[in-house]
C-alpha cells in the first residue's frame, strides 16, 4: 500500500464498493469491470480505478476485477478482516434499532456492549446484550477491547459520553447526537445528523 495520505472521500467510497461487490458475489458474479461498477454506482470509472490504485493493482486489463479477491482486499484496507468491538451508549429507540441491526452485520464490526444512564433502561436486554450503567463503561470497554463508540444520547449528554469514551481508550466515535463533540485530535469522529441531512435535502426540492 502506498504511504501517501488517502483523502476522506476515497475512504468513504470504499464501503460503497464493498457493498456492491458483496451483492455481486451473492449472485455468483466472478468478475466486474470499472465500467460496470461506475454505471451501477453512478460514479466515473476512472475515479474508481484511481481510488483502488491507491492501495494496489487489483484489476487486469481487459478482464476487470475478480469480485471475491477485491472484496477480500477492500475488507483488509478497511480493517474489516478482524473483529472490531463496538460499544453503544443510549438505549433509546435509535440505539435499540442499531443493536437489533447488529444481528445482521457480517463485516466483523460488532456491537458488544450497550450502556445507558437511566435506571429504567439499565438491565434491559437488546439483541442478547444487557444494558449496563454508564458507570461501568470504562471497565467494560477496556475488558472487551472496544475500539469504536457509538453515541445515541440526547445532545445535552453527548459530550459527557464522548469524554467517557476518551477516558476508556476508544479510538473512534460515530456520533448520532445533534451536536458537535470535542475530542483529542488523534481521535476520529464521524457525525451522523439526520436533521441536517434532511434540511440539506430540502434545498433540492422543487
Amino acid at each position: 500500500m502506498k504511504t501517501m495520505k488517502i483523502s476522506e472521500a476515497v475512504v468513504r467510497r470504499l464501503p460503497v464498493y464493498l457493498r456492491f461487490l458483496n451483492e455481486l458475489s451473492k449472485k455468483n458474479v466472478q468478475t466486474v469491470s470499472s465500467q460496470d461498477l461506475g454505471q451501477k454506482l453512478d460514479l466515473n470509472p476512472a475515479q474508481i480505478r484511481k481510488d483502488l490504485a491507491y492501495f494496489g493493482e487489483f484489476g487486469k486489463k481487459g478482464i476487470g476485477y475478480d469480485v471475491d479477491y477485491l472484496i477480500e482486499k477492500i475488507r483488509q484496507i478497511l480493517k474489516l478482516d478482524k473483529i472490531i468491538p463496538v460499544a453503544l451508549v443510549g438505549a433509546g429507540n435509535l440505539g435499540r434499532a442499531l443493536c437489533n441491526y447488529n444481528a445482521y452485520l457480517k463485516d466483523n464490526m460488532k456491537i458488544v456492549a450497550v450502556f445507558d444512564s437511566h435506571e429504567s433502561k439499565i438491565g434491559d436486554t437488546i439483541n442478547n446484550l444487557k444494558v449496563k450503567s454508564t458507570n461501568e463503561m470504562k471497565a467494560t470497554i477496556q475488558e472487551l477491547k472496544v475500539r469504536i463508540g457509538i453515541i445515541t444520547v440526547p445532545a445535552a449528554e453527548a459530550q459527557q459520553v464522548a469524554n467517557q469514551f476518551v477516558e476508556a481508550g476508544v479510538e473512534a466515535i460515530l456520533n448520532f447526537a445533534p451536536m458537535i463533540i470535542k475530542v483529542p485530535s488523534e481521535m476520529r469522529v464521524h457525525h451522523a445528523d439526520f436533521t441536517t441531512e434532511l434540511q440539506s435535502l430540502a434545498y433540492y426540492l422543487d
